[in-house]
Parts: C-alpha cells; sequence; structure tokens
C-alpha cells in the first residue's frame, strides 16, 4: 500500500521503504527500535513559548513542530509569519518577516505541519465554498447582480480598493488587525460614510480591568483609539457582542 504523495515524505508517515529487489525494509533506526521494543506510550509534547526578539509573548507551540525548523525558516503564528531565530530557554525566539511562503503549525496531535503550497490550496477551497453559500443567499434576495465578492486576505483587498470610495464599510475579521482595518476603511469612505465594528464589547470581557488576555488588552485598546479619534464621530452601541458606528466628519 502507498499513501499519498505528500505523506511520503515524511518520516513519520514512510515507515517501509521499498528495495530495488522489492524487498521491504525499514531504513529509520528509531522506527525500527521503537517496533521492536513495543514501545506503546502515548506522550504529549511540551509547549514552547512564542516570543519576539524584544521580548513580546505571542502564545506557544508544540515543541514537535519547531524541532523541525533551523534558524531562518518562516512559520505562521498568531495570525503572522514569523522567522526563527533561535531556541533559549523552552522558548521560541522570533521577529516578523515578509516572506509570502511558510509552514503552518498543527496543535492535538497533529503530525503533519502544512507547507505553504498546501495550506494556501486548503484555504481558498474554504474560502470558495463560503462564498456559494454567501452568493446562494444573494440570489434568493434578488441582489446578486449588486454584489461582487472577492476572495483574498482583507488587507490586500483594501490596499487593491484604493481608489475607489464607498458609503459604508463593515468591519468583522481578525481583532489583532483592526486597527488597521479601521485606518484603510477611513480612507475609502466618501464623508458622511459609515464605519461598523463588530465585537467590540468582546462578550463583556473589555469591562474587566483584571483581563491581560492578549486580543481583550487590544480590543480595549482600539476602542479607545477611536474614541478619540477626532476624524470621525462615534457611538458604541451595545447590542448582542457590541458594535462601534463611525461616521466620517
Amino acid at each position: 500500500m502507498k499513501g499519498s504523495q505528500s505523506l511520503e515524505h515524511y518520516d513519520e508517515y514512510k515507515k517501509v521503504s521499498v528495495l530495488e529487489d522489492g524487498s521491504l525494509k525499514v531504513l529509520n533506526k528509531g522506527i525500527a527500535m521503537r517496533h521492536r521494543l513495543s514501545m506503546g506510550t502515548i506522550v504529549s509534547d511540551a509547549n514552547l513559548k512564542v516570543r519576539y526578539q524584544k521580548g513580546g509573548y505571542l502564545g506557544t507551540v508544540e515543541e514537535w513542530f519547531v524541532a523541525k525548523l533551523k534558524p531562518g525558516d518562516v512559520f505562521t503564528f498568531s495570525g503572522r509569519n514569523l522567522e526563527l531565530l533561535r531556541m533559549h530557554n523552552m522558548e521560541v525566539i522570533v521577529r516578523k518577516s515578509k516572506s509570502k511562503k511558510s509552514r503552518i503549525p498543527a496543535w492535538m496531535g497533529g503530525r503533519m505541519s502544512f507547507s505553504a503550497h498546501l495550506s494556501d490550496l486548503l484555504k481558498n477551497a474554504l474560502y470558495e465554498e463560503t462564498n456559494k453559500i454567501a452568493l446562494d443567499f444573494f440570489k434568493k434576495a434578488n441582489q446578486v447582480h449588486k454584489i461582487q465578492t472577492i476572495i483574498k486576505p482583507a488587507l490586500e483587498s483594501l490596499r487593491e480598493l484604493k481608489n475607489n470610495k464607498f458609503d459604508m464599510v463593515f468591519i468583522d475579521a481578525d481583532k489583532m488587525n483592526y486597527k488597521e482595518y479601521y485606518e484603510k476603511s477611513l480612507g475609502l469612505l466618501n464623508k458622511g460614510g459609515l464605519i461598523i465594528i463588530d465585537n467590540v464589547l468582546w462578550h463583556g470581557e473589555v469591562a474587566d480591568e483584571k483581563n491581560n488576555d492578549k486580543l481583550t488588552v487590544n480590543i480595549k485598546k482600539f476602542n479607545k483609539f477611536v474614541s478619540e479619534d477626532e476624524r470621525v464621530e462615534q457611538i458604541i452601541i451595545p447590542l448582542g457582542d457590541g458594535m462601534t458606528v463611525c461616521r466620517v466628519l
């Protein structure tokens, strides 16, 4: 039996190799030893902290994934492409990377990290399926002729739309980039246009002064920034998870 072309390149899956004479042999000594000793213990990998070179904490990643990287390799984590600088005291030291090619970590028993190409294929397949669902609803509402869907990262789309003007922008995306979405959207709006931002109350967590969760802190900072922005007038509507409505002055 032969696995897929992707799996056969991973030692953990390609355990048995076919030799020229047709015989089968386990070439990896570690795998052969585990088989002979019947080692069946299930263990959990250590989680390593991911930090910027200057100390900012991003989260944790499993040790098995980092063990396959070398300094200079780029992986996607916390919505960013990061370059591995070094390992130090069970911490992964990184810096931001502009590289478009990266590896994607996996957790909870996953043993094969996606290549950039494979992850792009999976991401595009999910986007296309979501787009089909949206188009079906637009057709049912007889509005499909008025709507254009764009399947690509939001910041990239906003940059490409810089020569267009709109009356309203609705922001509901990854919270760490809310401020950048907001700034890019301001440049696209007509005078008197609206920006509506979702999830600004963050399940009520923004009212908890002791909550130091990264996303919560970021939303608090964003809300303060918008409240002090003299380019717009704004109000928070406490419905659902909270919405901020801004009108461009």
